[in-house]
């Protein structure tokens, strides 16, 4: 066991309890060195910077948050506050709404906390975050609106012990509070806000639904009450396709009003309890008027079509792009490397979009083969022994922490159990927890199919096909479903030919009920490193367009670039037109 001074970590004599110093790592070089940034518990031995994410115990030494962000996290519980609810912050709550009696019930204090925007500790608002009778966390918020979290500690939903069979779900802790005002306690608030419009990668803002699941399973109606602006329309799109858009209303605020506490201010409890009760229900699968759809379609005119978003390689965007919800199928005679592209084009969705997959393949196992092959795509580094550099043993830790945050693979232990059914039902919950926006099934042949003995294969494929994209559609998910060809025969040049959609065994519906239909073909005969991606289905224009793109594989990493030639006319073309050599 080490010591405080071992750590760096300097702390007074004799004192007990929890106490806050300056951090041995991040103080030093930053412009408030004195500024006590590091919570230190002596009676658990236990330690958190609130600025640089330093943690750690005397049992274990401290480590950096960015070395444990890819093991299972250990959560740190934060000590709990003094009660202190002077007349000063009663009179605040009240400035917004808010009664007394509100603020005491969910133990709403004040105290002194390190801020880091401002590096120096000031005087906040704590909202104590509870899961049963355990304090898991708290919000603190400052008189000019800077906010944090206990660093380390677990984020949950604010008021998860308020959750009830019809729960209202809002963006902020104020506006579960005025909610509550209006005679509403079954409310819960998101504990980090609405994702910003701009944001690629947003779906660790939703890592606090996991731990809850089966509470927030039970619940059996959702209110979707956010905010009225870009962010909360994504944060209430998110969460009815975690949720379940079946299960969700969303409430329409007063014109003028942007959330709950604001209709408060402004119109009173009886405003706000009626906007709530007058709710509808989500879009699902089913009957619409056109009044329920009219915001959509508004925000349709204002900003357009939704496109899908890049491949990663320009030349095949022309083509084809990637947009949740539309369904995929991928075809391609044997070793053309259809597999392989489909994993290349997940690495490239990842990285560039911040996409999370389920993947069921069981042709590509052991499952540690395969994520060997998609850390080797992500580092860019052989993964095994050879002649070319391999990836050194902190490239791999760094992938496979990558990987962990993006790819969940589906694989029941029983055979038997690989129906679309156990597929779609993991992959739901896997929406629910994580946030997938992709699922890949590689092949289709590798799924039992038990069929009714009055259903045909065509009748049969159809329903399953029918099944697997609407599971995308309902749930915002990409699908891409890998199927191989019928029997094809080698031409005259030794190659065979491209496939169609109408080549794949047992139905023309691969064609029909596809939203995208791609073949992967390579020219066997002369050894050639170029992939041709031939995208023979488009049902969208603002998705892509029927038409052929070239890759060059990458057989070092088993990637694919841009061809040498098309890079080279793409930097001849900048030049030209900017005037450089």
């Amino acid at each position: 066991m080490k010591s405080w001074a071992e750590l760096g970590i300097d702390v007074p004599s004799h004192a007990g309890g929890e106490v806050h110093t300056t951090c041995p790592r991040c103080s030093r070089d930053r412009k408030k060195k004195r500024a006590k940034c590091l919570s230190v518990n002596l009676d658990e031995g236990v330690f958190c910077c609130h600025h640089c994410g330093w943690s750690g115990s005397l049992k274990q030494g401290g480590q950096d948050a960015r070395e444990l962000h890819w093991r299972k996290p250990e959560w740190r519980r934060p000590a709990p506050i003094e009660l202190s609810q002077d007349d000063r912050m009663l009179a605040w709550f009240a400035s917004r709404g808010i009664t007394e009696e509100v603020v005491r019930r969910n133990g709403i204090t004040t105290t002194t906390v390190y801020m880091p925007q401002v590096e120096e500790e000031v005087r906040a608002i704590a909202f104590p975050y509870l899961r049963g009778d355990q304090l898991v966390n708290h919000k603190y918020r400052d008189a000019h609106k800077n906010f944090r979290m206990d660093t380390g500690a677990e984020r949950i939903l604010y008021g998860l012990n308020d959750l009830a069979s019809i729960t209202i779900i809002v963006e902020g802790e104020l506006d579960k509070l005025a909610v509550e005002v209006a005679g509403f306690r079954a409310c819960v608030s998101v504990p980090d806000g609405a994702p910003t419009p701009d944001s690629k990668d947003y779906s660790g803002k939703f890592d606090f639904l996991a731990a809850d699941m089966e509470a927030i399973n039970a619940v059996g109606e959702w209110v979707l009450a956010v905010d009225n602006d870009p962010a909360g329309q994504r944060l209430e799109d998110e969460l009815a396709r975690r949720l379940g858009r079946e299960k969700c209303l969303r409430v329409t605020w007063p014109e003028g009003c942007k959330d709950a506490n604001e209709v408060l201010m402004k119109h009173g409890p009886t405003a706000l309890a009626d906007a709530l009760s007058q709710a509808r229900p989500y879009p699902v699968a089913g009957v619409f008027e056109v009044a329920e759809l009219a915001d959509s379609v508004l925000r349709l005119y204002e900003n357009g079509w939704e496109k899908g978003v890049s491949t990663g390689w320009p030349s095949l965007d022309e083509y084809y792009t990637v947009r949740p919800g539309e369904f995929t199928v991928v075809t391609g005679i044997p070793n053309s490397g259809k597999s392989n592209w489909l994993d290349a084009l997940t690495v490239n969705l990842a990285k560039q979009h911040g996409w999370k997959f389920a993947v069921f393949s069981p042709e590509n196992q052991p499952i540690e083969d395969h994520v060997a092959r998609i850390v080797e795509k992500y580092a860019g580094k052989p993964f095994g022994t050879g002649p070319n550099a391999r990836m050194t043993r902190d490239e791999l830790k760094d992938a496979l922490a990558w990987a962990h945050r993006h790819f969940y693979w589906v694989l029941p232990d029983d055979d038997s159990e690989w129906t679309m059914k156990s597929v779609l039902s993991a992959s739901k919950a896997l929406v629910a927890r994580h946030g997938i926006r992709g699922l890949i099934v590689d092949p289709w042949n590798e799924l039992e199919h038990a069929r009714d003995r009055d259903l045909s294969e065509t009748e049969y494929i159809s329903q399953s096909l029918k099944h697997f994209r609407q599971f995308g559609r309902t749930h915002g998910v990409h699908a891409w479903m890998v199927a191989h060809p019928a029997k094809l025969y080698r031409e005259k040049d030794g190659n065979y030919p491209i496939p169609t959609l109408y080549d794949i065994s047992g139905s023309a519906h691969w064609r029909n009920k596809a939203d995208n239909g791609i073949c992967v073909w390579r020219d066997f005969k002369d050894g050639s490193r170029t992939v041709q991606i031939h995208v023979q289905k488009i049902r969208f224009r603002q998705i892509g367009k029927v038409g052929m793109a070239e890759l060059e594989y990458q057989g070092k990493t088993q990637t694919y670039a841009e061809p040498s030639h098309v890079v080279a006319q793409r930097g001849n073309s900048y030049r030209h037109a900017t005037g450089g050599e």
